[in-house]
């Protein structure tokens, strides 16, 4: 669909053959008229790097929005390198194009500012080339799977308003770029940081349309509204496009929660840009990192949400396909705890713990899943130690683990079980062999 770039920044063109951002192509000559209003100096200005450390809140402050383009200037002013985008972009089979990082000045605030410049016609591309590409690329894990989950994300959101399969959505020639770059670099950009958790402000939706290549959409644009299901919006009177699909599909990926503002102690902040102005408040998005605290509001109105019912006429299958498909929509944690049931019917409970962003879509699935005709919620608060992924070079290979620290106690180390399956399969070996492996190499390290 072929939008004017109606937002941010260089968001890009795709769709099966409507190429709209992410929903729109947008296209660059109409992004720079917009972005030389506000003082775009491409001189950068001196940023400290930041280093990684665990566990760390990444908190996204979007009061103006959010696209792919605003979400990485916005984590380069906050500190991290560009060499990261730039060494994880470098392993896919892309050329023709450049990577600028710059300074934008909106209202006295030194912002960031990043742009792809597409410089040669570019190949067709389907969300299953791009899939591929991403699948196969010698991309470290933790990248490959964030940008993967981000563009499977878009394109289930374009397939369902479009009534196509996600395999069958097409990327913008140009688009395709930015939109890969854009994602790959955030992704890269996270797993860099590897923050332990990642919040998000309740995202500003604009008004009016955007012109397609098959007619004028509504905005926010559909698959900007599709990817955001669960995540909590509110109307601005601005018109135009402050959320692009690519912004939406990063965040609602990303984002383990949603807030005004986090209790957090603040370590550092950046601002990124977009490139368009709204008159009545500055296109920047601010990132925050810091160490999370348990503030009066948290402790009273908790972090988290559990959903619960009792269930006495479900078979155990189905229970066990009702677990795995809630986990599927995002539930971090379900169990379920054997009880006796009105009339001493033996029964379940089935607990659900989630995220408040997505609690109404898992309660709903609850219900849909189950055969239960209730369920009841309670909020939680959820302290976790801080986690980061890990290699360790055995004999039977490198074997991905997770590393719990944050001071309380020695870190633990666990392996990736299903990797640790796969080597003792390809080594003849058993698992508890390899497991065993794992303990001795971390033992004397």
């Amino acid at each position: 669909m072929s939008h004017s770039h109606s937002s941010h920044g260089h968001e890009h063109g795709h769709e099966h053959g409507h190429g709209h951002e992410h929903e729109h192509e947008h296209e660059h000559e109409h992004e720079h008229e917009h972005g030389h209003r506000h003082s775009h100096t491409h001189a950068t200005r001196e940023r400290p790097s930041l280093e990684p450390k665990s566990g760390r809140l990444l908190f996204i402050d979007a009061f103006s929005g959010v696209s792919g383009d605003m979400f990485i200037s916005g984590m380069l002013d906050l500190g991290v390198p560009l060499a990261v985008v730039q060494e994880a972009v470098s392993t896919l089979p892309l050329d023709g194009y450049r990577l600028e990082q710059g300074t934008r000045f909106r209202n006295g605030i030194a912002a960031a500012s990043f742009e792809v410049h597409v410089e040669q016609d570019q190949p067709h591309r389907t969300w299953r080339d791009i899939d591929e590409m991403l699948g196969s690329a010698k991309l470290p894990q933790g990248v490959a799977e964030r940008a993967r989950a981000v563009f499977a994300r878009l394109a289930e959101a374009e397939g369902q308003v479009h009534g196509i399969s996600p395999n069958e959505v097409h990327f913008h020639e140009v688009g395709a770029v930015d939109a890969i770059v854009d994602i790959v670099g955030a992704a890269a950009m996270v797993t860099w940081l590897a923050p332990a958790r990642i919040l998000c402000s309740p995202l500003p939706m604009g008004h009016g349309t955007i012109r397609a290549d098959h007619g004028v959409l509504p905005l926010p644009a559909p698959a900007t509204v599709t990817c955001l299901r669960g995540v909590p919006t509110y109307g601005v009177d601005v018109e135009g496009e402050m959320v692009t699909p690519t912004g939406a599909a990063i965040i609602s990926t990303f984002a383990d929660g949603f807030v005004r503002w986090p209790s957090i102690a603040i370590e550092r902040a950046g601002f990124g840009s977009g490139s368009k102005d709204w008159g009545d408040r500055p296109n920047l998005i601010r990132v925050v990192v810091g160490t999370e605290t348990i503030g009066a509001s948290a402790a009273s109105s908790g972090t988290h949400t559990i959903i619960e019912t009792n269930v006495d006429d479900m078979t155990g299958e189905l229970a066990g396909h009702t677990i795995t498909k809630l986990m599927n929509l995002g539930a971090l944690d379900v169990w379920a705890t054997p009880s006796t049931t009105k009339k001493g019917r033996p029964g379940l409970v089935l607990s659900v713990l989630v995220g408040k962003a997505r609690a109404v879509e898992l309660e709903q699935a609850v219900l849909r899943e189950t055969t239960s005709l209730g369920v009841r919620l309670y909020d939680v608060t959820r302290l976790e130690r801080p986690r980061t992924m890990s290699e360790v070079q055995t004999r039977f290979g490198l074997i991905p683990v997770k590393v719990a620290g944050g001071g309380f106690g020695a870190d633990q180390v666990k392996p990736e079980f299903d990797a640790c399956v796969k080597a003792a399969e390809e080594h003849g070996v058993t698992v508890r062999e390899v497991l065993a492996e794992i303990g001795r190499v971390v033992g004397s390290q």
